[in-house]
C-alpha cells in the first residue's frame, strides 16, 4: 500500500473526516480522509485502488473492531463520516465505471418501524466494503422492495426491525421476496431478531452486526 493510501485508510477507521475537524485530538491540524483522497486522485492514484486499498481495509477494521466491543456506535459512525468524505471524491467515478463495486444491496427498516440508526450503520460498513448500497430508508413495505430488486437484478436485500411489533411485518416482506424474486439473498438485522427467526422466516442470513453481513456478501460475491 503507497504511503498515500495507507494514511487514507486511517483517517478512516479513526474517524478523521478533514484538517478542521476536532478529532481525534492526536491528529488535529492534520489532513483527513476528504484532502487525502482528493491528493490521491490527484497525484494520479486510480480511483479503484483508493477504494479498494484505503477505504475497503478501514472499513473492515472498523466493522471486526465494532463486532469484538473494542469500538461502540460513536466511534463507527466517525468512522462512517470520515468515509464518506472520501466517497464523495470517488463517486463521479463510480458512476463512470471508473470503480468497480462488487455488487448491489438494497437496505431498509420494515414497514411500521421509522428506527434507522442500525441500517444506517450496516449501510455505511457495505458502503465502505465496496458494495453500492441502495438505502429505501424507513417504514418500507413489499412493494418498495420488490420494485428496488426489479429494478436492480442480482442485488441482495438487508431488513432491520428494531420493534417487535414489527417482526411480522418482516416476516412478510421476506416471504413475498422469496414467492416473487427466490434467487434473491435476504439478510435481516435488528435488536429483537435471532438466528432462529432468520431460519423460520426463510431468511438467508442473521448477524448481530455489519461485518458479518459484509463477510456474507462478500462470499456469495465469489465467482
Amino acid at each position: 500500500m503507497s504511503d498515500l493510501l495507507e494514511k487514507i485508510s486511517i483517517c478512516v477507521e479513526r474517524g478523521r473526516t478533514d484538517s478542521q475537524s476536532p478529532h481525534p485530538p492526536d491528529m488535529v491540524g492534520q489532513p483527513g480522509a476528504d484532502e487525502l483522497t482528493r491528493q490521491a486522485l490527484d497525484d494520479g492514484i486510480a480511483p479503484d485502488e483508493v477504494l479498494s486499498k484505503a477505504l475497503v481495509i478501514a472499513m473492515q477494521n472498523v466493522g471486526e473492531k465494532f463486532a469484538i466491543n473494542e469500538i461502540f456506535i460513536p466511534d463507527v459512525l466517525m468512522a462512517a463520516r470520515a468515509m464518506q468524505a472520501a466517497m464523495k471524491h470517488l463517486r463521479p467515478h463510480c458512476k463512470s465505471g471508473e470503480v468497480r463495486r462488487k455488487g448491489t444491496v438494497v437496505i431498509g427498516t420494515v414497514a411500521g418501524d421509522l428506527h434507522d440508526i442500525g441500517k444506517n450503520l450496516v449501510g455505511m460498513i457495505m458502503e465502505g466494503g465496496g458494495w453500492e448500497v441502495i438505502d429505501l430508508g424507513v417504514d418500507v413495505t413489499s412493494e418498495k422492495f420488490m420494485q428496488a430488486i426489479d429494478e436492480n437484478p442480482g442485488c441482495a436485500v438487508g431488513l432491520s426491525a428494531l420493534l417487535t411489533t414489527t417482526m411480522p411485518s418482516m416476516e412478510s416482506i421476506v416471504g413475498e421476496i422469496k414467492s416473487k424474486s427466490p434467487g434473491t439473498s435476504v439478510i435481516i438485522g435488528g435488536a429483537p431478531i435471532t438466528k432462529d427467526f432468520a431460519v423460520r422466516i426463510g431468511a438467508d442470513a442473521y448477524f448481530p452486526d455489519p461485518q458479518g453481513a459484509v463477510a456474507f456478501l462478500n462470499e456469495r460475491n465469489q465467482p
